[in-house]
């Protein structure tokens, strides 16, 4: 199976986003999934994860209240609405999808789609 990730762009400040995330070749069935994201300089950081049912999420501090998670089993695309874009969002955003119930670590996840570079300027 493989990951596409898609949706990133250049944005100005307070400005919006959605990524998308969509799985080819067999179903995702059971895996919950994840964004990640990596600013120029820094270490790869989880953003969100979402259960297989959409049941239950979970954020980073710095961006909860700001971006929700979704996923579309039917499609099997999940997605990363981002409201609200600050400079400090500015980073590479890779999807993930692994069988650990909503993991926040990199080393739980299986499989890894291509980063979209989301660049939002001040």
């Amino acid at each position: 199976v493989q990951l596409q990730a898609s949706g990133g762009g250049l944005v100005q400040a307070g400005g919006s986003l959605r990524l998308s995330c969509a799985a080819s070749g067999r179903t995702l069935e059971s895996y919950d999934m994840a964004w990640f994201r990596q600013a120029p300089g820094k270490e790869r950081e989880f953003v969100a994860v979402i259960s297989w049912t959409s049941v239950s999420t979970a954020y980073a501090e710095s961006v909860k209240g700001r971006f929700t998670i979704s996923r579309d089993n039917a499609k099997s695309t999940m997605y990363l609405q981002m409201n609200s874009l600050q400079p400090d969002d500015t980073a590479d955003y890779y999807c993930a999808a692994g069988r650990s119930a909503l993991a926040r670590t990199q080393d739980e996840y299986l499989l890894w789609g291509q980063g979209t570079l989301v660049t939002v300027s001040s």
